[in-house]
């Protein structure tokens, strides 16, 4: 009896699988059988009150129940068990640099498609927004492996309207979609001149981890001499003397800007940033990731 051929879908599901299963193993050898859920939160959510007692902190007072004269009370909190994930994916026409696979696109695919496998089998509520200078694609969170595999194939179809880029465009998108406090994954390659602001805004509203996308191509151009160069994004194309020290000094110096610019603001708000390489192995620093994520909220 034949067996029938996989589809191109079922062997990117099976490819997406392999990668996943490896990296929660590796996460959970690491923290020693501990690790619970790459999905659970940093943070504290509201439980209840309670009476005053010597030794609470005075920032804690529930002012507005005490009010009422029944004594001072305090509010009390809870870890956040079950969280709300949003990955929020730049898929404009810079991120299509790279080699054939392993484009910051497919790399950035790859990566939203293993969480969403990882958010089915943990029983998390995993959504997606994919933008350019407008919402590409938008799928609402939800549970279970029937929505991860709709987010998987829905995302790998998906041709961007629009080649052009606008970060803060699309962070103010989410921010009118989030109703709470939730998990935000911003994979981007950052090749943008305003965002910080709305950057900002996310930090201080949500849980946020930054992943930015980068090409070897970015870092160092082949010297080809002189060569017509087309920019994705404005449609021109400009003959361009590359092998020239000004040239060569000049886009050097603007991915380093360009990388420097996000890390920066990512320490000053304390959030998560994680660049990955499209020629590298993204596996071992996803673990590292998650690995600090529960670390620092005390769950290893």
């Amino acid at each position: 009896m034949n067996t029938p051929t996989p589809t191109p879908f079922q062997l990117l599901v099976r490819k997406l699988r392999q990668v996943e299963i490896r990296m929660l193993k590796a996460v959970d050898a690491q923290l020693q059988g501990n690790f619970r859920s790459v999905f659970k939160g940093t943070g504290l959510e509201f439980d209840d009150v309670r009476l005053y007692q010597y030794g609470d902190e005075v920032r804690a007072i529930d002012w507005a129940v005490s009010s009422k004269g029944h004594g001072t009370f305090i509010k009390t909190y809870k870890e956040e068990r079950e969280q709300q994930v949003l990955l929020l994916f730049d898929v404009s026409a810079s991120q299509k640099v790279g080699a054939a696979g392993l484009r910051k696109l497919d790399v950035g695919r790859e990566i939203c498609g293993i969480l969403a496998l990882a958010a089915a089998r943990q029983d998390a509520q995993l959504g997606i927004l994919a933008f350019s200078d407008q919402k590409e694609l938008y799928l609402a969170p939800g549970k279970g492996v029937r929505h991860a595999y709709s987010l998987i194939k829905r995302l790998f179809a998906l041709e961007p309207q629009s080649g052009q880029t606008d970060v803060g465009g699309g962070i103010k998108q989410a921010l009118g979609l989030l109703k709470r406090r939730s998990i935000i994954l911003l994979i981007s390659d950052f090749i943008d001149g305003s965002y910080e602001r709305e950057l900002t805004m996310l930090a201080r509203k949500h849980d946020l981890v930054v992943v930015q996308l980068l090409d070897q191509r970015e870092q160092e151009f082949p010297p080809l001499g002189i060569v017509p160069l087309y920019d994705q994004e404005s449609g021109r194309t400009l003959w361009t003397n590359t092998s020239s020290a000004a040239f060569r000094a000049r886009y050097r110096a603007t991915y380093e800007q360009n990388r420097d610019q996000i890390s920066q603001i990512c320490r000053r708000h304390r959030t998560e940033y994680l660049s990955i390489a499209t020629n590298a192995d993204y596996v071992p620093q996803l673990i590292r990731l998650f690995r600090r994520r529960n670390l620092r909220s005390g769950r290893a």
